[in-house]
C-alpha cells in the first residue's frame, strides 16, 4: 500500500507540473474541443439526468457543457464535497443563473452552502444515467488518478447500489492528463470512457 501511494504521490506531482504549464489559452482551447467530442456522444445525446463537475483551474472547462445541457432540457446535478470526509452528494441546479449564485468553496469552485437543504440530490430520486468524471492523470485503460480523497470512488459505490445501477461514466482530460498506466488499487473504479483531443 506504501508503494502505491508513494507512485500515486509522485504521478500527482508530474501530471500537475505538466498541467501547469499549459497557459489559459491553451486550457480553453482543449476544453472547447473535448466539449465538443461531448455533445457528439450517444451517451450525452441519450442521457436525461447528468452529473457535472465545476472546474478547477486545472481541470477541463466546464462552463460550455453546463450551458448546453441546460439549452438540451437535461437534468444537472454538481457535486456538494464534504471537506472533512469522502462524503459527495450530486445535487439539483436550477440554471446557469443559479450556478452563479452559488458560494465558493477554499478550493475556489462554487458548491451549494453547507444550510443548503432544499436540493435534490440525484440518487435520492431518479438516479443518473451520465457522470462526468473530474481527475487528475487517467490512462487509456479507464484508470484514474484523482486528488487522493476518493469522493467519486465512493459515490460509485453508492450508484452501484442504486436501483438504477451504475450511470456511464466520462471523464475529460487535456492530453497532458493521460499518462501510459494510472497505478490503481481494488477501490478504484475504473472510467468508461475518456475524452481528450487527438484520441482516435
Amino acid at each position: 500500500m506504501a508503494a502505491l501511494r508513494a507512485a500515486k504521490q509522485a504521478l500527482r506531482k508530474e501530471i500537475k507540473r505538466r498541467v501547469a504549464a499549459l497557459s489559459d489559452q491553451e486550457k480553453l482551447r482543449q476544453s472547447h474541443v473535448v466539449s465538443q467530442k461531448l455533445f457528439k456522444h450517444p451517451k450525452y445525446a441519450g442521457c436525461e439526468r447528468i452529473a457535472v463537475f465545476l472546474s478547477m483551474h486545472d481541470e477541463v472547462r466546464t462552463e460550455e457543457i453546463i450551458r448546453d445541457v441546460f439549452k438540451q432540457g437535461k437534468t444537472c446535478f454538481i457535486p456538494k464535497y464534504q471537506t472533512n470526509s469522502s462524503h459527495m452528494d450530486m445535487l439539483k441546479l436550477t440554471s446557469l443563473q443559479d450556478m452563479e449564485m452559488l458560494p465558493l468553496t477554499s478550493w475556489n469552485i462554487r458548491q451549494p452552502a453547507d444550510d443548503d437543504n432544499t436540493r435534490e440530490e440525484a440518487l435520492a430520486t431518479g438516479g443518473l444515467d451520465l457522470i462526468l468524471m473530474p481527475g487528475l492523470g487517467f490512462d487509456r485503460s479507464g484508470k484514474r488518478l484523482g486528488r487522493g480523497k476518493g469522493f467519486y470512488d465512493t459515490y460509485l459505490e453508492r450508484c452501484i447500489r442504486h436501483p438504477r445501477g451504475k450511470p456511464y461514466t466520462i471523464a475529460l482530460a487535456f492530453k497532458e492528463q493521460l499518462c501510459p498506466e494510472i497505478p490503481v488499487d481494488d477501490n478504484d473504479v475504473l472510467i468508461d470512457e475518456i475524452l481528450y483531443e487527438d484520441q482516435e
